[in-house]
């Protein structure tokens, strides 16, 4: 009698401590589906991300390094070339934002609703975003030639205005990056504005039309309001893409002419694989990572003030 109570207490387990081991095992099961992933983050990211922090306080050579302190952060706040290139990526992270997000909305309410041609304009509007930046920006350097013949001048001259030099000017050089900037970030911002449509009662809609409310009126009191949040999200992730920018700025100017589109990503990239300053190119890194993490927390603060 007393073995069979033995063997029975031996099967049944308490509950708590059966619901205990079920999540005990979940939690397993699920940090070891995601241990290969953070070990390729800890190596390629996190990793390279310390090393970056240590090589920025030090004057870094072949082989040893000398520990410099805070003088990489005092060039790159005392150099006119950072300054320059830290004013430019600036300039192009809010003219980008800007510019994506008010024709990314404009775009997103001509297409929307349900009409069955509208998935291929949709589509077709979002090939650039899956299109490789290099090859744009390639496409693009091609359009920008400053000649007559250039595809940009000649769309230009239908309409009478004169060749510009795009590219080649100082003037133009950085205003020509923002538009080809634009033209990639549009579809996607676009997308993202047509999914938060589809969000927004419809009813609203109709009883506005009701109490005669014109159709600027509702897309200010109606549309708008309900968007909130989405513009909260593409002003953070345009402001950041536009901060990071680099393939466009590589492959179309290189920085030039004479430094008016340099930003501070080719910046960190010439300095470090061209002039071996690693020192300082790493303080660059740290200093635009402080940059765009400074910029994530102001636009939540705001977010969450504006939604109390």
């Amino acid at each position: 009698m007393t073995s069979t109570l033995t063997r029975a207490g031996a099967r049944t387990a308490p509950p708590h401590r059966r619901t205990k081991s079920v999540r005990w095992r979940g939690s397993l099961i699920a940090w070891l589906f995601l241990a290969p992933a953070l070990l390729l983050f800890l190596y390629f990211k996190f990793i390279p991300m310390a090393l970056g922090l240590w090589k920025s306080f030090h004057e870094v050579h072949y082989i040893t390094d000398t520990w410099v302190g805070l003088d990489n952060y005092k060039t790159i706040l005392t150099d006119d070339a950072f300054g320059a290139a830290i004013w430019h990526s600036i300039v192009l992270a809010l003219g980008t934002t800007i510019g994506s997000l008010v024709l990314g909305l404009g775009f997103a309410l001509l297409i929307e609703g349900p009409a069955r041609y509208l998935w291929f304009v949709r589509t077709a509007a979002f090939l650039p975003v899956v299109t490789t930046m290099a090859a744009v920006a390639e496409v693009w350097r091609i359009m920008f030639h400053p000649a007559d013949s250039g595809m940009l001048n000649t769309i230009i001259g239908w309409v009478g205005v004169d060749p510009q030099p795009w590219l080649a000017s100082e003037n133009s050089s950085l205003w020509s990056i923002m538009l080809m900037s634009i033209w990639r970030g549009t579809p996607y911002d676009m997308m993202i504005f047509l999914a938060g449509l589809v969000g927004v009662d419809r009813t609203l809609y109709e009883a506005a039309a009701v109490d005669g409310a014109s159709t600027w009126r509702r897309l200010r009191h109606i549309t708008l309001p309900a968007l909130r949040p989405v513009f909260w999200i593409l002003f953070t992730l345009a402001a950041i893409r536009g901060l990071r920018v680099f393939v466009e700025v590589y492959v179309l100017t290189n920085g030039g002419p004479n430094g008016s589109s340099e930003v501070l990503m080719t910046l960190i990239y010439k300095l470090g694989f061209q002039s071996n300053e690693l020192g300082v190119a790493s303080a660059g890194g740290i200093v635009l990572f402080l940059a765009t993490l400074a910029l994530t927390v102001v636009v939540q603060l705001l977010r969450r003030r504006q939604a109390a």
